[in-house]
């Protein structure tokens, strides 16, 4: 009963017991990912709720727009600075990037500054090259060893408050959006009924398809980016471009580029490298939510 107690603590509030001199096992947690595993088996429903093409719009809807916030916030901006926001913005764009189920803001940036200090070596939490494709894709991202993250590597986010509240309470995110799927689409089941939705079509769609297909793109720079494209720069490790991932990632695929040159916003280098995350960003510029973004120096490009 104390375990099952303690993983339901864990579900709802996370905490950050980083020990350097722990020896945490590499073994998958199955009680504490069950929400996890409950998603992923959410799909199957779809089978049962059938398809209307709200829930399927809103579904493709929170897909770009909680995937632009991971790669143009949690990634771009809390991971690398590579602009600058009020914290208003900051904790709306964190919010909905945490909607996405992968955790707060101070996790996602400690674990990828970690991952730029030692990118395809061994301490490297999620590399293919080290750890193979089933560990870097999903693994480690369940395993008790990296639920907690070195908090001397996020201490200019720790400074804010609501960015630690965002963090420690990572499930409030994903149930606010689930919550409120499931109450849109009983008002627009009985309110607009010549849409054909229903409650459980927002929720298949909206939340659990929507956020495994989100889920999947944003692991697969990890564990198809150091593997599969073309290594532009000699960087010390296996980064890759890929055009795919690129499409599929509003931008992040272009790997290798990020990791010769992680300074700058812009991660698609030559003008037919599309890169969606930065063109946005630049948007969110002219309408001064953000500014001050970094751009790519001349130099960089002439090599």
């Amino acid at each position: 009963m104390k375990k099952i107690f303690r993983t339901l603590h864990q579900w709802v509030v996370s905490e950050n017991k980083y020990d350097p001199h722990a020896n945490y096992s590499d073994k998958i947690e199955w009680l504490r990912v069950i929400p996890f595993l409950l998603v992923n088996l959410g799909c199957l429903l779809v089978f049962w709720v059938g398809f209307s093409w709200t829930a399927f719009m809103v579904a493709v809807v929170l897909y770009f727009v909680r995937l632009f916030s991971i790669g143009g916030f949690y990634h771009r901006y809390f991971s690398h600075k590579t602009y600058q926001t009020n914290r208003f913005w900051q904790f709306i764009f964190g919010f909905i990037a945490a909607s996405s189920g992968q955790r707060g803001p101070l996790w996602w940036a400690a674990h990828h500054r970690q991952h730029h200090m030692v990118s395809d070596e061994p301490a490297d939490a999620h590399s293919p090259v080290q750890h193979g494709f089933w560990w870097s894709h999903v693994g480690w991202f369940l395993s008790k060893k990296h639920y907690h993250y070195n908090p001397d590597r996020v201490k200019d986010l720790a400074r804010f408050p609501e960015l630690v509240f965002l963090d420690r309470y990572d499930i409030l995110p994903p149930t606010v959006l689930f919550i409120s799927l499931f109450v849109a689409g009983i008002l627009l089941h009985r309110y607009v009924p010549s849409l054909g939705v229903t409650a459980g079509q927002m929720l298949v769609w909206g939340f659990c398809i929507s956020t495994i297909a989100l889920f999947h793109s944003t692991v697969s720079i990890n564990s198809l980016s150091h593997v599969f494209g073309k290594k532009r720069f000699p960087t010390k490790d296996n980064s890759r471009n890929n055009f795919l991932l690129a499409l599929l990632t509003l931008g992040e695929g272009w790997h290798n580029n990020h990791h010769h040159y992680p300074a700058t916003a812009r991660q698609g280098f030559m003008w037919w490298e599309i890169d969606i995350t930065y063109y946005v960003l630049k948007l969110l510029e002219k309408l001064g939510i953000i500014w001050n973004v970094k751009g790519l120096p001349k130099s960089v490009l002439q090599k």
